[in-house]
């Protein structure tokens, strides 16, 4: 990626992160990092680890889409783990600084990947690991949903809730499902088309690169098809990684509740993801993570003022990744 492009990344990604650290209550947060102790540190290690399931995921979408270039004998650049371990943390961390999430990682993800396997590739690639991702979390919200109802009493309106989220991960499945199997980048450039504002862009766009849309609808397809494996393992990988990252409320948990089980902080974070995700247009999900964590936790019986200390460390663990992710992107750019 050229150079401009990279200080571009860093720089929007840096001023966020910044405007992001002064909403918050300084001396709140020493009080919760002093409460939380050594656990806090756990929590952050925690996801040097979880990042390693996202690379994963998308390393086996990557084999997957070059498939056919490697069967065919042509020359590739090997795409080291590690190198994409750094982008990975990066793409993330600009998702979380970007309104709309994934408008600022997918783009720096398709820059950096573009010269070792080509445009078209990369950009197949991302839009694959990108759906892969959201696809896991429906089966999470979906899995999650089912086991509460076996498990906990519930009243009506949890039953209210559950429908929905049941019914809800169900249609978000079909609509994934059909656009592995069709591909899906001309199906959301179509959407694009029809939007006030954006489509003036939008049509444009779509005429110039119809070409190139259909060839990342191909590879999109082939890859739910020609090679099963490769997807199977990248959904299960994601699935893992969010049944893994309950961890992270386990462990802010013990702090205040020794006797914390693990598989309502499985609870605890599908209803608060799928919370904040409804609110997919703040950046760091400001609010929407909070008042799920809130909801869930008293939910389950655990006090208020627990659900507002988890919140508040793991936003405090968020905003130290976007700082990490931010830091490979200057990494990137001095090598």
């Amino acid at each position: 990626m050229k150079k401009k492009y990279q200080n571009g990344f860093f720089i929007f990604g840096l001023l966020v992160l910044i405007i992001m650290v002064t909403q918050l209550d300084f001396a709140q947060v020493w009080q919760g990092l002093q409460h939380a102790g050594y656990w806090f540190f756990a929590v952050v290690a925690l996801w040097a680890f979880l990042y390693i399931f996202n690379t994963a995921a998308w390393y086996l979408i990557i084999k997957g889409v070059c498939s056919e270039l490697i069967a065919d004998g042509v020359p590739t650049k090997k795409i080291p783990f590690g190198w994409l371990y750094k982008i990975t943390v990066s793409g993330f961390a600009l998702n979380y600084a970007t309104p709309g999430g994934l408008m600022g990682g997918e783009p720096y993800r398709v820059m950096e990947l573009a010269p070792k396997i080509g445009t078209e590739r990369a950009s197949s690639s991302v839009i694959l690991y990108a759906m892969t991702h959201i696809f896991s979390h429906f089966w999470f919200w979906l899995i999650s949903a089912i086991l509460f109802v076996f498990i906990h009493p519930v009243n009506f309106v949890l039953v209210i809730m559950l429908t929905a989220t049941i019914g809800f991960s169900i249609l978000g499945i079909w609509f994934f499902i059909a656009g592995y199997r069709k591909g899906l980048a001309n199906r959301m450039m179509n959407i694009l088309r029809h939007i006030p504002f954006v489509k003036k862009w939008a049509r444009p766009f779509v005429d110039k690169h119809r070409e190139q849309l259909n060839t990342i609808d191909h590879q999109i397809a082939a890859l739910h098809q020609q090679n099963p494996h490769n997807f199977i393992g990248a959904v299960l990988l994601e699935i893992m990684c969010r049944v893994c990252s309950a961890l992270e409320i386990f462990f802010i948990l013990l702090v205040i509740m020794p006797s914390v089980n693990y598989l309502n902080c499985i609870f605890v974070l599908a209803f608060t993801s799928l919370f904040a995700n409804l609110l997919f247009f703040m950046p760091l999900q400001l609010g929407g993570r909070e008042g799920g964590f809130l909801m869930s936790t008293t939910t389950l019986g655990i006090s208020a003022s627990g659900g507002i200390f988890v919140a508040l460390i793991v936003r405090i663990r968020e905003l130290i990744w976007t700082g990490i992710g931010l830091l490979f992107i200057n990494i990137g750019k001095r090598n």
